[in-house]
């Protein structure tokens, strides 16, 4: 017997894999926004998951800090795991500060050219702070919290992603609506 392979996967589920790895600095929206869109995926009938970083940061990361080689690491680890997603032949979301350059680069050269979407989700630091429902800015202001991306530790904004989003301007619906436009032009839904 052949093996089953992620194109037997992909014409199961009438859909092509790929990952959408959602950048941006705590309280920019990622998961917000990536929540709202798998919704709208499902209704199109679309086969969907979200890597959320906070979760993984409780369960299968709980034994890495915030240094750069532990976030390098967390990193690494997501970006494993959305490979198995697309093979597996679901569409993936992934939600992860992942504030260097440099991590989320080995993240998209681990998977072919067409499979990783970077969706830049730009919002202010100012912007962030104000939506800071758990006190997080406020205690790495204060020191209580060290290594926190946009304060005591840095956050490099992607150079060229495919998709950028302002979640200051654009409000969710419409949010949804540029990425879902941009999938159906480029022909992956």
């Amino acid at each position: 017997m052949k093996e089953i392979t992620r194109k037997h996967r992909e014409k199961i589920k009438a859909q092509k894999a790929f990952v959408l790895w959602f950048t941006g600095l705590s309280g920019a929206g990622k998961t917000t926004l990536a929540i709202a869109l798998e919704h709208s995926l499902h209704k199109m009938g679309k086969h969907t998951y979200i890597l959320d970083g906070d979760r993984f940061r409780e369960t299968l990361n709980k034994d890495l800090g915030f240094s750069l080689k532990d976030r390098e690491e967390n990193i690494r680890r997501i970006g494993t795991i959305s490979l198995a997603t697309v093979d597996a032949g679901l569409i993936t979301l992934v939600t992860l500060i992942s504030p260097f350059r440099n991590s989320r680069d080995n993240v998209r050269a681990m998977h072919a050219p067409k499979d990783f979407i970077e969706v830049y989700v730009n919002c202010s630091l100012e912007e962030c702070e104000k939506r800071d429902v758990k006190g997080l800015y406020y205690k790495a202001r204060q020191g209580i919290i060290q290594e926190f991306t946009g304060i005591s530790s840095p956050y490099e904004p992607p150079i060229n992603p495919e998709i950028v989003i302002d979640t200051a301007k654009l409000d969710l619906k419409s949010s949804v609506q540029t990425i879902l436009n941009y999938l159906k032009v480029n022909k992956y839904i």
